[in-house]
């Protein structure tokens, strides 16, 4: 029974993974990007299943270097996040609808990522395209009008003009002026830790295994499953770190080492009955026949 109970736990351990994955993976990929479009009258220069076909054609795509300016007016280069996933987040500072609600989303989930992945795991990035008013003032504004801290995990940053257009062209951002600001898509990109497009997150708001499932993989995930104990931990870490939809919140599956420990011991218990049976059958077979007397 308990070895039943055992087999349930990792089916349910690594089922329940690989169903938030799908699901997170069938949502960034498959969903039409949503517009955020200011015009009053309704019209957008921005065609959805164009912008679909771009945004999903740079997965992939190494991104390049670009500077970038923080809030404190500092130099910060994209190459600076390499190692560690990063969430690249594009809207515009005079924003006053769509951008505001997805950077409050963003806040909400990243808090249970971190909670779930660590506070190390991955860093965030905010960028200004309004390249001629998103300047670190109007930046260090926005973050604070909208509650976000803005620490070394999350900068908001502004740029130039060649720099945001370049930086838009590889990740699959697309944007236009408007009679009231900007039309564009509301797209989250996270990139790899080689600073390549893994995912794209699309819409104002968005539940949360889709933000965190794709950095559970690029966090946790490991190209040769068992070469190291860290290996194997981060394996163990990627499939028993489950959603709750109930509470909203990752928790880690805590109850399957002692199943573990149980099912080990039943087992070993098993196989030491099996081998003295075996070993008292064989000595029984090698003695020999006693003579008849007569």
């Amino acid at each position: 029974m308990n070895l039943v109970r055992l087999n349930r736990v990792w089916v349910s351990c690594v089922a329940g993974a690989v169903f938030s994955f799908a699901a997170a993976t069938a949502h960034s990929q498959t969903a039409a990007p949503t517009l955020s479009n200011t015009d009053p009258t309704g019209r957008s220069p921005i065609d959805e299943a164009k912008a679909l076909a771009i945004s999903q054609a740079v997965l992939g795509r190494q991104v390049g270097d670009y500077i970038f300016r923080d809030t404190r007016g500092q130099r910060v280069r994209l190459s600076d996040y390499r190692g560690k996933p990063l969430v690249i987040s594009m809207i515009y500072s005079s924003c006053a609808d769509v951008c505001p609600v997805i950077t409050s989303t963003l806040e909400g989930v990243d808090a249970i990522a971190r909670d779930a992945l660590g506070d190390d795991a991955y860093n965030i990035i905010t960028i200004g395209f309004d390249a001629a008013d998103d300047n670190p003032v109007r930046m260090q504004s926005f973050a604070r009008k909208y509650g976000v801290t803005v620490s070394d995990h999350w900068r908001f940053l502004s740029g130039d003009l060649p720099s945001i257009l370049s930086l838009s062209e590889d990740i699959g951002f697309q944007f236009f002026e408007s009679p009231k600001g900007f039309d564009h898509l509301t797209q989250t990109t996270i990139l790899d830790g080689d600073g390549k497009v893994y995912r794209h997150i699309y819409g104002e708001t968005f539940q949360t295994p889709h933000f965190v499932e794709p950095l559970k993989n690029l966090v946790f995930g490991t190209t040769t499953p068992f070469a190291s104990l860290d290996d194997l931990l981060n394996k163990v870490r990627l499939f028993c770190t489950i959603y709750d939809p109930a509470t909203d919140q990752y928790r880690f599956e805590y109850a399957i080492f002692f199943r573990l420990a149980v099912g080990g011991t039943i087992i070993l218990a098993m196989m030491t009955f099996i081998g003295n049976w075996w070993w008292k059958n064989r000595r029984t077979a090698k003695k020999p026949a006693l003579p008849i007397k007569t």
